[in-house]
């Protein structure tokens, strides 16, 4: 069992460092494209909401991952977006930005299915207590690549154009499709007549995950907020992350104009910012897996988004050290909230849910981020950039202050999916009562 483990969590840092690799060279790539085809910053914004944007879909996403096989989902999926990526060859003009939007909407469809899979094949391939370490490997690993790849895709964008980071870009998603590929997991027997439990003897799945199909049918996609809003520990960790993201979002969204207002310099520098983050999302990672032990997902959270706080209050000075540390305090700290609403997720949500459950926090985190970078990209013509900037330090730091006065019981045990609060009325009635 021990190999098995160690094997699993190879791949799945794999995973992370190809596939990060690839979505950061390309999100990058594709912002500027957008702004050399345009000249436009705030056009360039939405090739970014067009990633998150998908989320608004995670709860009906998260039900399909649940009625599907998670393991051959996750490698046709990668599969599917290396050549759906090569159809920006054709882009040239900006009369085909449209194609470029639409690829970065697929993109954003498979971070959704992607994740959801992967919350829900991650606790069949590793024990409990493995989980927090593992987020944290795989979030150091994901955003470490951005020491290299926003330069490399920098690079290759100013001498071949978007079309080489393309193809880089499936390349790397095809080598992910192989890692998942080689995952085994063990999943524990279903009762007769009932759902998947925690007890009794595991036995190998032999890499043929099963289908949520069957389980909980009722609630649908409702299901996913029904338990989110039944057990308070975990949808305020969900809401500090989708706090944080929101406001994330503002800052994102100018960050065009924070390179060419604020410092004076080519925006091909955000490559350079963006490497400097990936050293703070280094920390970051290495050290979530110790205090999520030590303290728990609701702390890391507050933590991360105050750090966030500071980071953002930095950027609005134009000196560029300033904006360089905002990079490290911000690539740390925003990890943090992700890496403790995942977690929590993972270690309270029965398997044959967690599909749903994980896209649904998935939704909830990420798809408001696509209001906000809209939201910024358009007050970018009628306000100077510092006062999104002021307004997303604003939020973070009430939100992270707010997480840190909260004192919850340890969570029980993830119900089986039998739990008549799951999905139900009943579930949600409880919550107004606590």
């Amino acid at each position: 069992m021990g190999v098995l483990r160690d094997r699993n969590t190879f791949l799945f840092v794999g995973v992370s460092l190809v596939a990060g690799f690839a979505g950061t060279a390309m999100s990058l790539a594709a912002g500027l494209w957008a702004m050399d085809l345009t000249g436009s910053a705030s056009l360039a914004a939405v090739a970014g909401a067009c990633v998150f944007a998908p989320s608004l879909a995670g709860p009906v996403l998260g039900a399909l991952v649940d009625r599907l096989p998670r393991r051959p989902l996750l490698i046709w999926t990668s599969l599917t977006l290396a050549g759906l990526l090569l159809l920006l060859l054709a882009v040239r003009s900006p009369d085909q930005l449209w194609l470029l939007y639409t690829v970065m909407l697929g993109y954003g469809v498979s971070y959704v299915l992607l994740d959801a899979g992967e919350a829900a094949v991650l606790p069949a391939a590793l024990p409990d207590e493995q989980l927090g370490e593992v987020n944290g490997l795989r979030m150091t690993a994901q955003e470490g690549t951005k020491l290299i790849a926003p330069l490399v895709g920098a690079a290759l964008f100013t001498r071949f154009g978007g079309p080489a980071v393309a193809v880089l870009t499936a390349t790397l998603l095809a080598v992910a499709a192989g890692l998942y590929a080689a995952v085994r997991t063990t999943l524990a027997p279903a009762p007769p007549g009932g759902s998947p439990s925690a007890a009794g003897h595991h036995h190998p799945a032999a890499g043929h995950e099963q289908s949520a199909a069957g389980h909980d049918r009722q609630g649908g996609f409702r299901t996913g907020f029904g338990f989110l809003r039944s057990r308070r520990p975990l949808r305020a960790v969900v809401l500090v992350a989708t706090v944080s993201m929101l406001m994330a979002g503002l800052g994102t969204a100018v960050q065009y104009a924070v390179v060419d207002d604020g410092l004076h310099r080519p925006v091909a520098f955000l490559g350079v910012l963006a490497s400097v983050q990936g050293a703070g999302s280094i920390a970051g990672g290495l050290l979530a897996g110790r205090l999520l032990t030590r303290y728990g997902e609701l702390p890391l959270a507050g933590w991360g988004a105050l750090l966030l706080t500071a980071g953002t209050a930095l950027r609005c000075l134009p000196w560029t050290p300033a904006v360089l540390v905002s990079a490290v305090l911000m690539g740390a700290g925003l990890p943090w909230t992700v890496i403790a609403a995942m977690t929590a997720v993972q270690r309270q949500t029965p398997h044959a849910l967690l599909g749903r459950v994980a896209a649904t926090a998935n939704s909830l985190v990420f798809a408001p981020t696509s209001i906000t970078l809209l939201t910024g990209a358009g007050l970018l013509a009628l306000l100077d950039y510092r006062i999104p900037l002021g307004v997303s330090a604003l939020g973070t730091l009430l939100v992270g202050g707010w997480a840190l006065t909260r004192r919850y019981d340890t969570p029980t045990p993830a119900p089986s999916p039998a739990d008549p609060a799951v999905g139900t009325d009943r579930g949600v009635a409880d919550v107004v009562h606590r």
